[in-house]
């Protein structure tokens, strides 16, 4: 028999054992055994693929990989540990040196933190447009331009991407389309049938699916060549220097070269990496993706239908309405329905925080939370301007149509009568 300090740490378990759990499960380990320091020097050297280190994946966190590839139709992909990581490390890992990003004007208030300020610092510079302006997409870019981003239905007010006409601007320019897909989700529509080569997600929000654990992930949806113009994309066509004469494109080829630069390089040197338990969550989540984001999208249709008929409810921004501006683009882009996330404009003149009347109808609500989250299970409400988009100037709030007024939704799996009901009793306070 071993000795107790022997055997409180070794007895009954073998590395190299697998067993027949039914459900995928969690590999909550910081490192992995190898069978010989051969073995180990090949892992590590890309030569052969194996588990290396819980930095840059567990074989949790690859499964959830391999569900959100074939989800988005993609090639390859990479968790991390939030959404906004997933973004961070897709602009670095594409930009590089030197780079500059053409984003649209439209986004997550937390994205255009990142975008006009983190980048900036590391001297990336952004230029901002009007995601319904095709002409200003043009004139935007560079030389010196790798990345056009945007998100596919944007968070707050809902206006829908019309992928088509910006992925010929981007594949005309030979540069990336990279789309934020989190609000959309890949039921609800899939970048890749409309050009875009690259999507991230917040797997926090509808992934996931009931607000307890973060993540993000990107998925490299293989029709992007970094060889067809090699100069531009030297990260990508040039030896690596970690792994000696490696060149990434000629080893992993279209679709998969991307990841193994976004975990071997940014992932291991930042460590914004994926707990096996968040992963195992999120695969959780995922399994009922269809059903949630189905019936979260048609009950948001009925607040809104409800909601534009409202005397207190100055606008609905709702693509699910016929009359709003991105409804033909819905209807075209989004079959299975909108997302679930809208928002509305209080009748009335714009106060100045802490916006009295806005504060009324929000501590009102008793069915809806007061969350900054969407996706969630829980039917959530926010307040863009004093909380995810309280960064932005009062000229970026207008850019992106978000009013002191604004009041943004995420429909949850709640009964829609119980949910009109409390948004019709908060409004009577207003």
């Amino acid at each position: 028999m071993s000795a107790f300090s022997t055997a409180q740490v070794q007895t009954g378990y073998d590395a190299a054992v697998p067993q027949n759990s039914a459900v995928p499960p969690i590999h909550q380990t910081a490192a992995y055994e190898f069978a010989s320091l051969a073995d180990a020097a090949d892992v590590f050297a890309l030569r052969t693929p194996g588990n290396l280190y819980s930095r840059s994946a567990s074989p949790t966190q690859l499964i959830l990989e391999e569900r959100v590839a074939a989800l988005e139709g993609g090639a390859s992909a990479a968790a991390v540990a939030s959404g906004q990581a997933a973004v961070a490390l897709t602009l670095l890992a594409l930009v590089g040196r030197g780079g500059h990003v053409v984003a649209a004007e439209q986004l997550y208030g937390g994205t255009v933190d990142l975008l006009q300020d983190t980048l900036a610092d590391l001297r990336i510079p952004v230029t901002f447009v009007d995601q319904d302006d095709t002409d200003a997409w043009r004139q935007a870019i560079r030389p010196e331009t790798r990345v056009l981003f945007a998100e596919s239905v944007a968070n707050p007010i809902a206006q829908v991407l019309d992928f088509r006409a910006i992925a010929d601007i981007a594949q005309g320019a030979g540069i990336p389309l990279v789309i934020d897909n989190t609000v959309g989700t890949p039921y609800l529509v899939r970048p890749v049938e409309h050009g875009a080569d690259f999507v991230v997600h917040s797997a926090t929000k509808f992934l996931a699916g009931h607000g307890s654990s973060l993540g993000g992930v990107v998925v490299d949806l293989g029709t992007f060549d970094f060889g067809a113009e090699p100069e531009k994309w030297p990260q990508f066509t040039r030896p690596y220097p970690r792994f000696g004469d490696l060149v990434l494109q000629e080893r992993f080829g279209i679709g998969r070269a991307f990841v193994p630069l976004f975990k071997t390089k940014y992932v291991h040197d930042l460590g914004p990496s994926l707990s096996p338990f968040n992963a195992w969550q999120i695969l959780q989540g995922i399994e009922t993706l269809d059903l949630r984001v189905a019936r979260q999208s048609a009950t948001a249709l009925i607040l809104a239908e409800h909601l534009a008929q409202h005397p207190k409810i100055a606008a609905v921004h709702h693509p699910g309405l016929a009359d709003n501006p991105w409804h033909g683009l819905a209807q075209r882009y989004l079959p299975h329905g909108a997302p679930s996330v809208f928002s509305v404009d209080l009748v009335g003149a714009e106060e100045a925080f802490p916006h009295p009347r806005v504060a009324t109808v929000i501590d009102a609500l008793e069915v809806f939370r007061l969350v900054a989250n969407i996706g969630d299970a829980r039917s959530l409400v926010n307040h863009p301007a004093s909380m995810t988009h309280s960064h932005l100037s009062a000229e970026q709030r207008a850019a992106a149509g978000i009013s002191l007024n604004t009041i943004r939704l995420s429909a949850g799996l709640e009964d829609p009568a119980d949910l009109i009901a409390d948004l019709d009793r908060a409004l009577a306070h207003a």
